[in-house]
């Protein structure tokens, strides 16, 4: 009896492993607004749903850094639901105060631009398995607004 219990741990352990599990891609970084206060950062995000049917996706946190330094993190909770057999966009906006760009004087006196590290994780309530985590990194580089921009 116990073989079989066994057996039958081993068969559904295997089909666990091999189930689809939604994917993500982090497609581009922008900017998205530029305020008295702050300037708003947005990356866009497709989240493929092998699933025929809607999940819905608890939260997203992010941690924005630039030389190795956090600039903003945060999380979005409840950002909506992945539709069923499809690729979802996701917007995650990032509201960088300008306190915290001033300090990355030495990078933008470079080359004008501030080379990030935007880490990403989305929390998705998958049936049956509970919350399924897909961590995301995108490095790259940001333009900073000229005055123009901001007037």
């Amino acid at each position: 009896m116990s073989q079989l219990l066994h057996k039958a741990k081993q068969f559904v352990a295997e089909k666990v492993v091999n189930v689809k599990k939604p994917e993500a891609n982090i497609i581009d970084m922008n900017l998205e607004g530029v305020h008295p206060d702050s300037i708003d950062y947005g990356a866009k995000v497709a989240v493929s749903n092998p699933y025929g049917t809607t999940i819905p996706i608890g939260e997203i946190s992010y941690v924005f850094k630039s030389g190795g330094r956090v600039i903003v993190s945060g999380t979005v909770p409840d950002p909506g639901s992945l539709k069923g057999n499809d690729t979802t966009m996701l917007d995650v906006l990032m509201k960088v105060p300008h306190s915290v760009l001033v300090s990355l004087v030495k990078d933008v006196a470079r080359d004008g631009d501030i080379d990030y590290e935007l880490e990403l994780c989305l929390t998705i309530d998958l049936p049956i398995f509970g919350n399924f985590k897909i961590p995301l990194t995108r490095k790259g580089e940001l333009k900073l607004p000229s005055l123009s921009d901001m007037f």
